[in-house]
């Protein structure tokens, strides 16, 4: 079919012998790493800091809770918004796969291993969004001391990050690997 010609000939560049492939790689976990749902994590390491000391409502941890009150929004999902968004995505993926992995197009495979990370980290971010909104909603009303909230805030975004950094690890070294069987089995793109 002569209209599909051009996506499948760009699904079929290479990728994993690219330098420019492998930056794209770094630099999208590297910006990743910087923020926890919008928040920077210097931020969130200033209240942990402070939170250490014995500060429990110290201005740092008031500026964390006024970063997460401007974020936060932007991550509330309703369920027919998460349904449609996980069934295109599924759908997407699930086609890159297909084209990847039964039709061994090599771009599509990098693209898979590039996005099914950040597909996971997406919905872990909308996870940390629904716990730390009825936190922050409980500040807002006076059901819960600040001091409360910083610190259940601050247990979870570090846990986040923790998590973060592993699949970030786990998704490089995955795709490395992935990339250095590419090679062997296709030498120089053959």
């Amino acid at each position: 079919m002569p209209q599909f010609d051009g996506v499948i000939s760009f699904l079929d560049n290479r990728s994993f012998g690219t330098i420019w492939f492998w930056l794209v790689v770094i630099g999208m976990w590297s910006v990743t790493g910087r923020s926890v749902l919008g928040v920077p994590t210097e931020v969130v390491s200033r209240a942990h800091r402070a939170q250490k000391a014995g500060e429990a409502e110290h201005a740092s941890v008031i500026t964390l809770l006024d970063w997460l009150s401007l974020t936060l929004p932007r991550w509330r999902l309703g369920p027919h918004e998460g349904a449609a968004f996980l069934g295109v995505t599924a759908f997407l993926l699930t086609s890159l796969a297909v084209f990847g992995f039964r039709y061994g197009l090599e771009m599509a495979q990098a693209l898979t291993f590039l996005l099914t990370p950040f597909l996971i980290l997406f919905w872990l971010r909308v996870r940390l969004a629904g716990r730390l909104i009825p936190l922050l909603d409980e500040a807002e009303r006076g059901e819960r001391p600040v001091a409360s909230v910083g610190a259940e805030a601050v247990r979870l975004m570090i846990r986040h990050r923790r998590i973060v950094t592993m699949l970030a690890a786990a998704a490089v070294a995955v795709t490395a690997l992935w990339g250095t069987l590419w090679g062997l089995m296709h030498p120089n793109g053959l």
